[in-house]
């Protein structure tokens, strides 16, 4: 992992190495045979690849639009412990995910934190006040010890002073426990850049066609980089796919009758104002409409409202939001906070996201497991299927036994585990906080460069220092700064206006227009380091936006 004295080296990279590195990676991954290539970016493939490039295999990590831009930027932005599926009888998964929790909050104290939850009960709740205090009673003993803080079982009067806006009818008390929040997308991106730091080559845009195939199974596989249309061709000593919700396309590349492995369900999510909801903290809420558990979950300045889970068999670059969505997550936040009376004009932003669960026969979306499973399709292209974000790190360990038990290779365990992810190794938080709004001098600037970049906020920093104009916010009322976009391009592998306002920042899920505002100062800014054409690039940008905002009818 390069040092802070390297990182600040770096700020003052002259811009068209930018397109250089990224002309030497694909020269390499045309030249080379590497131990593993990974297809596919979401946090599952970001974690193999950093697995992968830890033990010292060589590695290539490639995605057919940005990192993350899947399935692993629409989720809830939670790191949990999965107290939810106790319901469904699924211990391991919990006690997996609360020591997955346990690990991340140490290797990313920036990037997953605890969070405290409200679980009011309400008079007929599906789950009784006797059934949460079992269920979190198991939560907690399940943790052994991991928890981020003991549940407590609550009045009425506690829950009413804790989150007055609560409805008040038929309320009987309550709960509180807690869990994690994270950046899902920096998540990622951090393992991406890990990755790349542990001597793997990725590279973003750049769409798998077709495998390599001899006598003996898959070799490697056939692609194009979508920003020059250059075919390459990558060989691999083995293939993983873990392309989430289009797996089963890579899989038939390989066996084109192979039988379908994915079962895609659409969780929706909607942003709206914290104002209009008015909550102080996290909540866990049954729905009034199906019973079913949903968050209201503090974001800055916004509510995220979520999630649904209903059956999804379009294509995963198409799923959308449906008005019908919408409408359940407006009439089921409602019903809790009867003064907010949120209509459809409230939105700020919605999306949604694609589950590539395991195809199991069970009917309800809700019920099926968040396990995972790895299979060799074919010799030499190993599937990965299901799991969830916050167990992702464990996956990925077995995924790489798996292959070196293949390749017999004699590298020892990757240690994970206890390696901090780029940005994650500080002392102390609270202490990085402290110089980071001593030196900043806006706090809300501050935190959100701590709580994004962990330790290398400074060298960030540094490069505004330089130069002032970078100092400035990209919106008066978000704390985004323009050297954010140029630290993204230059450091954190984007490519796109949409890699830089969607991902490397979350400027487009936080304003009304989604960026587009901005979008031309932004283009133009970066027009001299990617050597874009300006107006191409901003139909680009509004392309993404409307096929990622979009609402369905």
């Amino acid at each position: 992992m390069p040092d802070e004295q390297e990182l600040q080296a770096q700020t003052t990279m002259a811009a068209p190495s930018t397109q250089d590195q990224r002309a030497a990676a694909l020269e390499v991954l045309a030249s080379d045979t590497f131990d593993v290539l990974v297809i596919g970016g979401g946090i599952t493939g970001a974690g193999i690849a950093r697995d992968a490039a830890m033990r010292g295999l060589s590695v290539a990590l490639v995605d057919a639009s940005d990192f993350a831009s899947g399935t692993s930027s629409r989720s809830s932005r939670l790191i949990h412990g999965g107290v939810r599926y106790l319901e469904h009888g699924q211990l391991h998964m919990v006690f997996e995910s609360c020591r997955e929790r346990r690990i991340l909050a140490t290797i990313a104290p920036h990037l997953v934190r605890s969070l405290q939850f409200i679980w009011p009960v309400y008079e007929k709740a599906r789950i009784r006040k006797w059934k949460l205090r079992a269920g979190l009673c198991l939560y907690d003993a399940l943790a052994l010890g991991r928890t981020l803080g003991r549940h407590r079982m609550l009045t009425t009067q506690i829950v009413t002073a804790l989150e007055p806006e609560l409805r008040q009818m038929g309320l009987i008390g309550g709960a509180s426990y807690f869990d994690a929040a994270t950046d899902d997308v920096r998540l990622t991106l951090a393992n991406v850049l890990a990755a790349r730091d542990a001597g793997a080559v990725v590279v973003n845009h750049l769409t798998i066609h077709d495998l390599l195939m001899t006598s003996d199974g898959v070799c490697g596989a056939r692609g194009v980089d979508m920003r020059t249309a250059v075919d390459v061709e990558i060989h691999a000593r083995t293939v993983v796919n873990a392309a989430g919700p289009w797996s089963d396309a890579i899989r038939r590349m390989a066996e084109p009758q192979a039988r379908r492995a994915v079962r895609g369900t659409r969780g929706v999510h909607v942003a709206v104002p914290r104002d209009r909801l008015r909550h102080n903290g996290a909540l866990t809420l049954l729905s009034p409409i199906d019973g079913r558990v949903m968050f209201v979950l503090p974001a800055g300045a916004f509510s995220i409202i979520g999630t649904t889970d209903t059956e999804y068999d379009g294509r995963p670059d198409k799923v959308r939001p449906t008005t019908s969505d919408v409408t359940y997550l407006l009439r089921s936040a409602n019903a809790f906070f009867p003064g907010a009376h949120l209509l459809a004009s409230d939105i700020v932003a919605a999306w949604a996201g694609v589950r590539p669960l395991v195809a199991s026969g069970d009917p309800n979306p809700d019920a099926a497991s968040r396990e995972h499973a790895i299979t060799w399709t074919v010799p030499g292209l190993l599937s990965v299927t299901g799991g969830k974000l916050t167990t992702y790190r464990a996956m990925a360990s077995e995924v790489m036994d798996t292959i070196a038990r293949r390749l017999r290779a004699g590298h020892s365990r990757a240690a994970t585990n206890r390696t901090p992810l780029p940005g994650g190794d500080m002392t102390s938080l609270d202490d990085e906080l402290a110089l980071a709004r001593a030196t900043v001098g806006a706090p809300d600037i501050a935190e959100h460069l701590v709580y994004a970049y962990g330790t290398r906020w400074r060298a960030l920093w540094q490069m505004a220092s330089v130069d002032r104009a970078l100092a400035d916010r990209i919106l008066p009322e978000l704390p985004y700064i323009a050297a954010e976009l140029v630290w993204g391009v230059t450091h954190e592998l984007a490519r796109t206006l949409g890699d830089v306002l969607i991902r490397r920042t979350h400027v487009a899920f936080e304003t009304r227009d989604h960026g587009m505002s901005v979008a031309p100062a932004a283009a133009q800014q970066l027009a001299s380091v990617l050597e874009w054409n300006v107006d191409d690039e901003l139909q680009a940008y509004r392309r993404e936006v409307d096929a990622l905002f979009g609402v369905e009818e």
